[in-house]
């Protein structure tokens, strides 16, 4: 089946047009999926698929302990193989259909406090150009509530720092503008003019913002590395990754009073259910809203 694979990762970019990113997650997806079926079902003909190998699939998945978000992503790529399949007509069903999602686990992300957040921004002090460079990162993602993904994305033509905007290309290949705060840009300003420029390797720029030390674009592991580092230093016990700041941007502006559609809005999400994940709150800041809006909420004195 690997020629099928090869056809279905063509339809996904002429038919479907999705991004190169996408592409890459599924076809990962897929080829794992098909060498299961290979080596464990012995099937090598989609005719000959039944549901419940792609059940086995997903068992053999949980006994491997992948979590229930990602056994759903597999599960949506052989969901989208499948479809493809019957609809070229090289099966005469989509045995697909009849796989239900697994039950997500419903987890909270984790948000850093406002203190906590302060001591992380500030905890880079030095004046080289990694230094730089990790203070500008960190303010970006904290002032602008980008993914990281969209972070190590960003191209010199992408910021507008006198009027401390940034064009943003976000999933799905979607453009939205973002404003940032003015730590922010004054961090990109100094990394761009004292920082970046050091990085740089002749012929090696390709307009990419934030570099490692060998000229090239930042890896997302680079940035998770460097977050975990960071993040020792400031003292944050918290279990932090790359989207904790993202999760602590949008925390902290509906705490505030925000808009969750602007919110919305900011973080480049199609759907607002998922801009309402941040609308939970601490026991600490349900129990002082409660005290000052009810009218019997005020301590006995």
């Amino acid at each position: 089946m690997d020629e099928l694979a090869i056809e279905y990762k063509y339809y996904l970019a002429t038919e479907k047009m999705v991004s190169e990113n996408t592409i890459n997650s599924y076809m990962n997806d897929i080829e794992k999926y098909l060498e299961f079926l290979k080596e464990k079902s012995l099937v090598d003909d989609p005719k000959y698929i039944l549901d419940e190998h792609i059940r086995d699939f997903l068992a053999h998945l949980r006994k491997r302990k992948y979590s229930s978000s990602s056994r759903s992503r597999y599960l949506s790529a052989i969901k989208s193989f499948h479809k493809f399949l019957y609809k070229e007509k090289y099966t005469d069903k989509d045995v697909s259909r009849l796989i239900e999602s697994p039950k997500l686990d419903k987890k909270l992300p984790v948000v850093l406090s406002i203190d906590e957040t302060q001591r992380l921004l500030e905890v880079v002090e030095g004046n080289t150009p990694l230094d730089l460079r990790n203070k500008a990162m960190l303010e970006v993602v904290y002032g602008s509530g980008l993914r990281v993904s969209e972070l190590l994305n960003l191209k010199l033509d992408n910021l507008h720092l006198t009027n401390n905007l940034i064009k943003i290309r976000g999933k799905g290949s979607k453009e939205r503008i973002v404003p940032i705060n003015e730590y922010a840009a004054k961090a990109l300003r100094e990394y761009i003019i004292e920082g970046r420029t050091k990085l740089l390797v002749t012929g090696k720029d390709r307009g990419f913002v934030f570099l490692n030390h060998h000229g090239n674009v930042l890896s997302r592991q680079g940035f998770y590395k460097i977050l975990i580092n960071l993040g020792k230093n400031a003292g944050i016990t918290k279990e932090i990754s790359p989207h904790t700041l993202r999760h602590s941007f949008a925390t902290h502006l509906l705490e505030a009073g925000t808009d969750l559609r602007f919110v919305q809005e900011l973080l480049g999400h199609e759907d607002i259910s998922t801009t309402q994940i941040y609308t939970h709150l601490s026991q600490g800041r349900i129990k002082e809203i409660y005290q000052n809006a009810h009218p019997r909420g005020k301590e006995v004195l």
